[in-house]
């Protein structure tokens, strides 16, 4: 028993000191690492523009030193076609036929409707700028289309769904290239590139897309997901914070196979590059300094082509920008063939956990109508699935429990002989055929569980301002009653310095289920580990007022179910739950109720 204990004091301790760290130690690092790139976005900073890459060389920024304007000015200051479609809308730059404009129509900032919606895409010498192109790498002496080209557009009707854009440009000198643009109904741009050679001589040219990101607006990094440069090259995923690619400066990944992808991720929306799935690429990662301020890149360079007199060559890519819906991404992956394009979204170590979680989360929604029974849902198909192996576990614990007034006197008869106690214990186990170590495998199973749970609220959009019932509005963010709000009653929000104090309604309920079932377990040996074992669930209520409201649902719930199944297993065996010295009102109240309703006649 004793053995049984340490080891679940041991995970419980390991997983609060895991937490307390991020809580006091990485979370104030990363707000001093915040300030830092606030103040640099504050100084000045400049428009910034990719230089035009020759064959074999990589894309980059070049410029500085010009004034920071406003997103409306920046878009005022070229000629542009407008974007719209069911879910995003924005324009589309004729100056190097940029992507440079983009909004999501479904999404806002905040829970207000009246909110503005997600901005993805800025154009260059905003503060935040973050854009697309592709072009063409040419030869020394090729004027090919560049950051600064004026192309022309076949008409200025909209870019939408049903109606692709045609853009062209004549290099003079024999070469016209012509871009068709497509959009469908949700996030997914085809881009066409035909180069024509009407000269005399053959032109080799080699096709590009980059993505480039002046900064990340109000940037805090998560231990528990990836934010920053991402592809999949020859079949592997590489994934490379900003930090790590500002040290590092630049990163090439040449591929051997065909297909594969790359681009910049947030926790929710992506830009991503989609190569020609049937041939090699060269991919990089880059950060580029300019006025102090980081600028990330991503880009590819596909293999050289040389372009016959008078024939011509296209080219067709794909560009992503929206938000990373599962099933979207997923219907993307099999209908274009984009090799591990679901890795976009970060499922993490316990990927054969988190997917089909998600699944039955989503299954039960669309079921229900509400992801919060989703999740209760969930948890009784988790409790159903581990039933079996629960059920032994509360046996094994209400055998403990019931032979506990004969293991206290062995430990008394054999306090001075350790070895003697032990092996006296070990026949009182044999002897009533109780296994110290069956309590400890629901725990070794909940945990992967918890983390995947707690993976899938986390980083899937459609958690992302889920409602469930009341106050909980958003299961993907903390439960945001308070003790200093007086429950939600009080409508303010509760300050960045008492954050760590945070206590909502369902922490406190978790806190109180918790606490239930601890004391419904045999009694620790040792007086001080038995209150430390006693005083965890007042520290996990604290610890889980920051986590997600749909994962302190889900531990509540959880607990529930676990100390109703306990207490019909411990009546069954005939353990007294010893409640009545605990809780000796409580117990005579339920009693009397019980009492009054069995006297009452049918019909009353």
């Amino acid at each position: 028993m004793s053995d049984q204990r340490n080891l679940i004091l041991t995970i419980a301790l390991g997983l609060g000191i895991m937490m307390l760290w991020q809580f006091f130690v990485v979370g104030p690092q990363m707000d001093k690492e915040r300030k830092i790139r606030d103040a640099n976005k504050r100084a000045q900073q400049a428009e910034q523009s990719e230089a035009i890459p020759k064959a074999g060389s990589l894309p980059g920024v070049e410029g500085g030193g010009a004034k920071i304007l406003s997103r409306d000015d920046a878009l005022a200051q070229t000629t542009r076609i407008a974007i719209t479609s069911p879910m995003v809308d924005g324009s589309l730059s004729l100056e190097g036929a940029r992507f440079d404009d983009l909004k999501l129509k479904k999404y806002k900032e905040t829970l207000d409707p009246k909110s503005p919606e997600i901005i993805l895409l800025s154009p260059r010498g905003t503060k935040a700028a973050y854009y697309a192109s592709f072009g063409w790498s040419g030869g020394e002496g090729v004027p090919v289309p560049g950051p600064s080209t004026p192309w022309q557009a076949a008409d200025s009707a909209p870019l939408t769904p049903q109606h692709p854009v045609t853009l062209r440009w004549d290099n003079g000198q024999s070469l016209v290239f012509i871009r068709t643009i497509a959009l469908d109904d949700k996030y997914m741009f085809t881009i066409t590139d035909k180069v024509e050679n009407t000269g005399g001589a053959p032109v080799s040219l080699a096709p590009y897309g980059l993505i480039a990101r002046h900064g990340v607006e109000n940037h805090k990094s998560q231990w528990i997901l990836h934010e920053g440069l991402l592809g999949v090259f020859n079949g592997a995923l590489e994934a490379v914070h900003y930090n790590d690619i500002a040290k590092a400066g630049q990163k090439e990944y040449g591929t051997h196979q065909p297909g594969g992808w790359l681009g910049i991720t947030d926790k929710y929306w992506l830009a991503a590059l989609i190569p020609d799935q049937t041939e090699t690429f060269t991919g990089h990662f880059l950060d580029r300094k300019l006025d102090e301020k980081d600028v990330y890149q991503t880009d590819f360079l596909g293999a050289t082509k040389t372009i016959a007199p008078g024939s011509a060559f296209s080219k067709t890519h794909h560009f992503f920008a929206g938000a990373k819906e599962v099933n979207v991404i997923d219907q993307y992956e099999d209908n274009l063939g984009i090799a591990h394009f679901d890795l976009t979204i970060d499922w993490g170590w316990f990927y054969f956990l988190t997917r089909p979680m998600f699944r039955l989360l989503d299954f039960y929604n669309k079921l229900v109508g509400n992801f919060g029974i989703a999740i209760l849902l969930l948890t009784v198909t988790i409790k159903a699935a581990l039933f079996p192996l629960a059920n032994r576990s509360y046996e094994s614990m209400s055998k403990m429990k019931k032979v506990q007034p004969e293991m206290t006197k062995l430990r008394e008869r054999y306090k001075d002989d350790k070895v003697k106690q032990q092996e006296a214990l070990l026949e009182l186990y044999k002897k009533e055929k109780v296994n110290p170590l069956a309590g400890c495998l629901p725990i070794f199973v909940q945990i992967p569980i918890f983390f995947a749970l707690y993976k899938v609220l986390f980083i899937t959009i459609e958690m992302r301002h889920a409602y469930f019932f009341g106050w909980i509005k958003d299961l993907s963010a903390p439960d945001p009653t308070s003790i200093f709000n007086l429950f939600g009653l009080i409508p303010v929000e509760l300050p960045s310095l008492l954050t760590g104090l945070h206590l909502g309604v369902f922490p406190i309920l978790m806190g109180l289920t918790m606490f239930l079932q601890t004391k419904m377990q045999p009694a620790q040996a040792d007086p001080v580990q038995q209150k430390v074992f006693l005083f965890m669930p007042f520290i996990f209520t604290f610890m889980m007022g920051s986590f997600p409201a749909g994962l302190v649902v889900y531990w509540t719930w959880n607990n529930t179910l676990s100390i109703t199944q306990q207490y019909v297993i411990m009546r069954r065996m005939g353990v007294d739950l010893e409640w009545g010295t605990k809780f000796p009102r409580l117990v005579s109240w339920l009693k009397g109720l019980r009492g009054k309703r069995s006297s009452q006649q049918p019909g009353e």
